[in-house]
């Protein structure tokens, strides 16, 4: 097999915020005792209320911030970059984050907190990680993220947004797969699949 170049998005693709959101809901008292769900289900319950995405933008800053280190990765992202690396395939991260998170008064470097999340998870900055820092991008916008991964001549895309794969200019030779978690199938120009497992499959046709 020739060698693979693959991109991936960082939020909600390789880290799972799903508790630190539910977590951080109940203790601001922004859902009632003993509620449950992931961070789609906190995002939605939060701006059915009123000044709701002011609440949801405030706790998304302090997630993706200083709340970051009690999100996990997904189960089988570790594997896929195992297996990314024994087939030497080269892998980038190309992110839309902002520097700072809104409505955040402690003007937290997301990007930082990103990198260090990275670290510690052991998916940057060791000898058998396949990814490394300089492979890692961040961009102020979606339209900039979709330009920068053009640049980057890739074969593979995967994300976890449909509205990245509808971008007028997405390349459309780069194979898109949408990380659809465990969600149904979603129709669009990629291929939608909710399991890493199935992606790590799907990429090298094993």
């Amino acid at each position: 097999m020739s060698r693979v170049r693959i991109g991936i998005d960082f939020d909600n693709t390789i880290i799972c915020y799903d508790k630190v959101f539910a977590a951080a809901a109940l203790q601001r008292g922004l859902v009632p005792p003993g509620w449950t769900g992931s961070k789609t289900d906190v995002r939605e319950y939060l701006r059915s209320k009123p000044d709701g995405e002011r609440a949801w933008q405030g706790l998304q800053g302090w997630a993706y911030g200083k709340g970051i280190a009690n999100a996990e990765v997904f189960p089988g992202v570790t594997d896929f970059l195992a297996a990314c690396r024994q087939n030497n395939s080269s892998v980038c991260i190309v992110s839309h984050k902002t520097r700072f998170g809104h409505q955040d008064p402690d003007r937290t470097d997301l990007r930082g907190a990103a990198l260090d999340w990275l670290r510690t998870a052991g998916l940057i900055g060791t000898e058998h990680s396949a990814l490394s820092h300089n492979n890692v991008f961040f961009e102020d916008t979606q339209p900039a993220k979709v330009e920068r991964l053009a640049s980057l001549d890739l074969d593979v895309f995967i994300d976890d947004l449909v509205d990245v794969f509808a971008q007028p200019h997405f390349p459309r030779h780069v194979r898109a797969i949408l990380f659809a978690g465990s969600g149904n199938p979603v129709p669009g120009p990629f291929k939608s699949i909710a399991s890493w497992a199935e992606i790590q499959r799907e990429v090298f046709r094993r």
